[in-house]
């Protein structure tokens, strides 16, 4: 890995992991009223460009190095897109029929942002410089509340300490797990078709980040009427857009 890599993992770990501490101190804080929209809506306009303008871009451009034809880098970032609602739906039903089920729920939260962690992770590990910086920052600028969030949930329930550490722990190593992830595949995998896969999967990670992620409690969704919120979104996308010039 290198220096860039170490250093930007290492941050995303701290931030996930001090941003969480405060639940667990206060075992069930309120959790009303805590969100980030303008740093939400920035992310998910990072994201959106991020998978459409530089890695499906790339998969397709490696793909065609590989003289393949057929449009695989689309179909695998729709066949993504498609298994995280699919995901998502899921859960969505589960955590309805078990209302009231803190534990259950608390699990289910962990393990969705968890895999949707490990993605962000790998698209930062095999990212350029300059796309991996400003992927850094639209993962820090909604990391830290999503961690705060989730420590909630769990410090919710009447698991046993260790548990909630357990799960919690769990969510805050999958960022650098998926960077180094991505770091492995990209230097060290001789396979060809492995990284403009992956990339593909990526991509496909942050177009569903950045449209569908959260369903009803999506920017895009439940605050596309929002002037102000819905303008971080397209500043975020334009980010991306720009970054590709020199890409």
């Amino acid at each position: 890995m290198n220096n860039f890599d170490v250093v930007v993992l290492l941050i995303i770990l701290f931030v996930t992991a001090i941003s969480g501490i405060y639940p667990f101190i206060k075992k069930a804080a309120n959790p009303i009223g805590f969100n980030f929209p303008i740093g939400d809506a920035l992310a998910n306009g990072v994201f959106l460009g991020a998978g459409l303008i530089h890695m499906l871009s790339d998969s397709a451009s490696d793909f065609e190095d590989l003289k393949v034809s057929y449009p695989f880098p689309f179909l695998i970032a729709g066949v993504t897109i498609l298994l995280f609602l699919l995901l998502e739906h899921v859960g969505g039903t589960l955590s309805k029929s078990n209302k009231g089920n803190l534990s259950f729920m608390a699990i289910m939260a962990t393990i969705m942002l968890s895999i949707h962690s490990f993605f962000e992770g790998a698209a930062l590990g095999i990212s350029e410089l300059s796309v991996a910086f400003v992927l850094f920052i639209a993962i820090i600028a909604h990391k830290w509340a999503a961690s705060f969030a989730l420590a909630i949930n769990i410090n919710k329930t009447n698991l046993k300490f260790i548990v909630r550490l357990m799960l919690f722990s769990t969510f805050v190593i999958m960022t650098p797990l998926g960077i180094i992830f991505g770091q492995a595949a990209h230097n060290y995998v001789s396979n060809p078709f492995v990284e403009p896969t992956f990339t593909a999967i990526a991509a496909g990670t942050f177009i569903y980040m950045g449209t569908l992620h959260g369903l009803d409690k999506s920017v895009l969704i439940k605050d596309c009427c929002n002037t102000k919120q819905y303008t971080f979104v397209i500043i975020g996308f334009a980010i991306m857009a720009i970054v590709a010039i020199w890409t």
